[in-house]
């Protein structure tokens, strides 16, 4: 068995509603501040180099971008935005925060949301409001907490318990969290397993590719 999310391709960048795709089918997005490793970890998930963009200047990604899943014509990837580091103008930041919330609000075909987080620096204010967008809504939210490579593995431990205690005293028992490395490909089966779930794709999701 092969794992279906690498056959994820780019389909369209939406900079307002109206540019979104019609809603329907099932669609998974990923939210993240734009030094965490967004991009690397869509790529490691979907087994590919260049699915998203890996940016030497972390923020570039201006735009809802949707990743289709063939041979399915209903399923989706979607790359939010990420702020934090990029320096972003205020009035552009206000565009993304009130197109994000309505695409959170609104959205039918949304059936959850991975929070991508730096292992070494969670739960920064922005990644507790994506949580909260998904959590109001009743959709299930992962927590990836990505570049666990760079910690050992009692830190890694150290840091998983210490976020999982946060984020259940926030939002009880909503959001999952696990450790993840893009580099290693540590957790990999396990947020395809998760993905594959939300996105109703069976078991074959949690089967890694072999190299």
């Amino acid at each position: 068995m092969s794992n279906p999310l690498a056959r994820a391709r780019y389909l369209l960048a939406a900079h307002n509603p109206r540019q979104l795709p019609p809603d329907g089918g099932f669609e998974v997005a990923f939210a993240g501040r734009s030094n965490a490793g967004k991009s690397t970890a869509l790529n490691a998930i979907c087994n590919q180099n260049a699915l998203a963009r890996v940016s030497k200047t972390p923020g570039r990604t201006q735009q809802l971008v949707f990743f289709d899943i063939p041979p399915t014509t209903d399923r989706f990837l979607v790359d939010l935005p990420g702020y934090g580091y990029a320096k972003v103008p205020k009035d552009l930041q206000a565009h993304w925060q009130a197109f994000i919330q309505q695409y959170f609000e609104t959205r039918q075909a949304l059936r959850g949301l991975v929070v991508v987080m730096d292992i070494r620096h969670p739960l920064k204010d922005y990644d507790l409001q994506m949580l909260g967008y998904a959590v109001r809504r009743g959709l299930p939210a992962h927590a990836l907490l990505t570049k666990a490579d760079k910690l050992s593995r009692s830190q890694q431990m150290q840091s998983l318990a210490a976020v999982k205690r946060e984020l259940s005293s926030q939002f009880a028992d909503s959001v999952s969290v696990q450790v993840f490395s893009g580099e290693s490909k540590l957790g990999v089966d396990e947020v395809r397993a998760v993905i594959g779930d939300w996105l109703e794709m069976g078991g074959a999701a949690a089967v890694a590719d072999t190299p």
